[in-house]
């Protein structure tokens, strides 16, 4: 028996009001607010945990979980995940990535599915898809531009180009 330091009563703890039933499909903006690399099950792999917030236009502060594969034996479950990968960077404008970290604080829109119930496991959301929210996002397949370097300042004295 372990003592909890203090007596409590389900009269004074109020209910939960959380909703834990998938949100409906569809296009959400969200904000990457958790990314990790964990190794998979087998221990042969790896791939990037992460987690959304949504933030509207419905269901704000609902949360959708996805994994992405990033190192896997299976050649086409790792090029789905990379893939995959690649959208959610150019959706949240990130040209290149090294730690999972940098995903954290991404906003974009996400494409979320509903996984139908299975066995053991009940009904849960996916995400299929990502895609800048603002259209700020980089090109597919295109590096970041770098920034234009500035004109230079005409020299003291002399007739500005449009001006002459």
């Amino acid at each position: 028996m372990s003592d909890l330091d203090f007596t409590y009563s389900a009269a004074d703890i109020p209910e939960s009001s959380n909703n834990y039933e998938p949100v409906p499909a569809g296009w959400y903006n969200a904000t990457v607010t958790e990314a990790g690399v964990k190794e998979t099950r087998a221990g042969d792999g790896k791939y990037i945990k992460l987690r959304f917030d949504i933030t509207g236009p419905t269901n704000e502060g609902r949360v959708v979980f996805t994994n992405l594969n990033i190192r896997n034996k299976n050649e086409v479950a790792q090029n789905i995940g990379v893939e995959q990968l690649g959208q959610l960077m150019r959706a949240v404008g990130l040209p290149t990535i090294q730690d999972s970290s940098q995903l954290v604080g991404g906003s974009c829109q996400i494409n979320v599915k509903i996984r139908p119930a299975s066995g053991q496991y009940e009904a849960q959301n996916e995400v299929k898809g990502y895609k800048s929210i603002n259209g700020s996002a980089l090109p597919s397949g295109q590096p970041a531009a770098p920034a234009p370097a500035p004109a230079p300042a005409p020299a003291s004295g002399a007739t500005p180009p449009w001006k002459r």
